[in-house]
């Protein structure tokens, strides 16, 4: 009996050896399973506030935009003024050419440039460079009058004064839409970046979820093994104890059996009137013969 309780109690140690190796796993498992949970919740975390940033930033692109297209239609606006004056100035300005010389103040000064742009540039023999400085001073002569007339016509210089600032404020009003253009590109571009960000942190939250799930997985099998076995290390102290106590009873059996032999043994002496000593009579009152 007692080799056999041996055994049994050699096989429950293995098994709670093994349990406890489970319980270890798991707990290892539990831990990692946690640092993956607390590296998702700050991805997680992470990407809600860009989106937050970046959804920002798209209002005040938005807002922006809308800006621009206000800011194009006055722009819009100030270009037919500015064009309207522009002819208005054109046609005072015909009006006022003598009737001999209807080339345009416009035409004679491009002329005036090429003839200055080929006098700095060629090499020219005197006589032709003599020609050619007489033109120029004959084009200036023409553009000189030709100012002098507009300067002295009162209609022409309100004229010029009013496409000069319809042109600045056309110009300035052509900057804003710049500006405002150049503003919601870069919210456009901030939001862009955010939101590509934020994808690439979902991307690694979502990688962190699915090893969360891996480590779970594996430490709730690692405790369901641990449960298994402990439970059948349970089941072995239990028939353990129920063989020890068997053994325990066969053997408080056997010493009764051999208690009462000896017990008789010394009634017999005694009834042939040999005296007994103390420990006899302690085997006998343990007999049940006193």
């Amino acid at each position: 009996m007692s080799n056999f309780i041996e055994e049994l109690e050699q096989k429950r140690e293995r098994l709670n050896h093994e349990a406890e190796q489970h319980k270890r796993n798991r707990d290892k498992l539990n831990k990692r399973t946690k640092e993956w949970a607390e590296k998702r919740d700050h991805l997680n975390d992470s990407v809600r506030k860009l989106i937050k940033k970046a959804n920002e930033h798209r209002e005040k692109r938005d807002k922006l935009n809308g800006e621009v297209r206000e800011a194009k239609k006055v722009r819009e606006t100030l270009n037919k003024e500015y064009n309207k004056l522009s002819e208005e100035l054109q046609k005072a300005k015909k009006e006022q050419v003598p009737k001999d010389n209807k080339v345009p103040i416009s035409k004679l000064k491009g002329e005036l440039r090429k003839l200055e742009f080929k006098h700095q540039t060629s090499v020219l023999e005197p006589s032709k460079e003599k020609d050619l400085v007489d033109q120029m001073k004959d084009l200036m002569a023409q553009i000189s009058e030709r100012e002098r007339v507009y300067a002295d016509n009162a209609e022409i210089r309100d004229l010029v004064d009013n496409v000069r600032k319809a042109k600045e404020e056309a110009e300035t009003q052509h900057r804003h839409v710049g500006e405002c253009a150049e503003k919601a590109q870069s919210e456009h571009d901030d939001m862009v970046g955010l939101y590509e960000e934020a994808d690439k942190m979902r991307k690694e939250a979502d990688e962190a979820q699915e090893k969360f799930i891996e480590a779970k997985t594996k430490a709730d099998e690692e405790h369901r093994q641990h449960i298994i076995l402990i439970r059948q290390v349970h089941d072995f102290d239990k028939i353990i104890s129920g063989l020890r106590q068997k053994d325990k009873s066969a053997k408080k059996g056997k010493k009764d059996v051999s208690a009462k032999k000896e017990g008789e043994e010394i009634y017999e002496r005694f009834k042939r009137g040999e005296k007994l000593s103390t420990e006899d009579l302690m085997t006998l009152q343990k007999a049940g013969y006193l």
